[in-house]
């Protein structure tokens, strides 16, 4: 599983075989989520609510780097790496 980024101790990595809809995982110290990428949500698991607001905004920034990375992904195409959130 590739890591595409990694900010403030959340680390953001990407599957090549991931399922739909297109999302990305992010890791926090135990916790996890999957982020749905179109809708900017959160659809299982969790992150505290700090980090989380932080994932949601650099997704939000990031969000055509994102889709980029998915289809790319799709393809078994090397991923490649966002600016981190600032």
């Amino acid at each position: 599983m590739p890591l595409i980024s990694e900010f403030f101790g959340i680390s953001i990595y990407m599957y090549y075989e991931d399922h739909n809809p297109p999302h990305f995982h992010a890791i926090y110290n135990d916790c996890k989520a999957l982020i749905d990428i179109q809708n900017g949500c959160v659809f299982r698991g969790g992150l505290p609510t700090k980090q989380i607001k932080l994932v949601l905004a650099w997704c939000e920034i990031h969000r055509d780097e994102l889709m980029k990375n998915w289809l790319l992904s799709k393809e078994s195409d090397e991923l490649m790496v966002i600016d981190a959130l600032r």
